[in-house]
């Protein structure tokens, strides 16, 4: 069984100049990879706000309940997880077999504009792990 690589410095400085990107181009909030366990690998932005290690938690628990779903109705693409709330909406990508790209903005912002600039995002996150 394939596992999460051992990551380095220059990887994790990677992973948060592709999240920072996101911020800026988004408007979001805080953004956050973490692991399908539910791990935080690096968070950027304005994550003391919020309770990252039990927001990472969730939202891992989240998008595996989603994945369960996705099976029970045989549809290999459920690919993210949206909540939208009155304040701050919550958006949880698939990156890979290992990560999930987690994003927190202002609920004003639009969901679709997120998924735009996070699907870049995510492609850079994947390229890197690949290289780690």
């Amino acid at each position: 069984m394939a596992t999460l690589p051992q990551l380095l410095e220059e990887d994790i400085q990677a992973l948060n100049e592709a999240l920072q990107e996101l911020l800026s181009k988004s408007d979001s909030t805080c953004s956050l990879v973490i692991d399908k366990g539910g791990f935080i690998i690096t968070a950027c932005g304005n994550a003391d706000s919020f309770d990252t290690v039990t927001l990472s938690a969730l939202a891992a628990a989240s998008y595996a309940a989603t994945e369960g779903i996705a099976n029970l109705v045989s549809e290999p693409n459920f690919s993210s997880v949206y909540q939208q709330g009155e304040g701050h909406s919550l958006l949880v990508q698939n990156v890979d077999e290992f990560c999930l790209l987690t994003v927190i903005f202002k609920a004003q912002i639009s969901v679709g504009a997120v998924k735009y600039y996070a699907a870049d995002t995510i492609k850079k996150i994947a390229r890197q792990l690949n290289r780690a």
